[in-house]
């Protein structure tokens, strides 16, 4: 019998060659120097090492005298228009009719609740503001519009500075309405 041949041995693949290693070797190289780079004193260090330099009088500065406006003869001093404030309504809705308005067509208070007025309603031009205390609930604010036989409802609530009233509202209701808010 013919000896046996040997077993084959398994081949062991060649380690890349130096050339290829390199350019990886390079790369991760380049890669740490310029992450590396970025690397500094931050600028609040920097700014705190540089000496301040506080500026300081050198000299007190002399009054200067004050512009006069020239006289003018003709010039006769204006009053500013006077803003319309709120005055109780003359001939305007009563309070009742306010109420009505509220309980009825608007909904905004329910018929078996006790509504009394506080203050108003108060009027400028055809607008007009009321305050009414309801029973078991926070004070209710009405702003409404019109004439009193067709009254309108325009806001009611804890809160009637609504974008209508600040947008249209004559002055003396934004006052009111608003409690003096810068831009009412």
């Amino acid at each position: 019998m013919p000896p046996t041949p040997p077993c084959p041995t398994p081949r062991r693949q060649a380690s890349p060659p130096a050339a290829s290693r390199t350019p990886r070797a390079v790369a991760a190289a380049l890669v740490t120097l310029l992450s590396l780079a970025a690397c500094g004193a931050p600028p609040e260090l920097n700014q705190q090492a540089r000496p301040t330099v506080t500026p300081t009088a050198t000299s007190t500065p002399t009054p200067s005298a004050t512009p006069t406006a020239p006289d003018m003869p003709d010039a006769q001093p204006r009053s500013p228009s006077p803003d319309p404030s709120a005055t109780p309504c003359g001939s305007g809705p009563t309070g009742d009719r306010v109420i009505a308005l509220l309980r009825g067509g608007a909904r905004v208070l329910p018929r078996d609740v006790r509504v009394t007025v506080r203050q108003g309603p108060l009027c400028v031009e055809d607008w007009q503001y009321t305050v009414l205390a309801v029973a078991g609930h926070e004070e209710l604010q009405a702003v409404t519009q019109g004439k009193p036989t067709t009254l309108e409802l325009v806001t009611a609530g804890t809160d009637v500075c609504s974008a209508e009233v600040r947008a249209a509202g004559p002055p003396g209701i934004r006052a009111l309405a608003c409690g003096g808010v810068p831009g009412a």
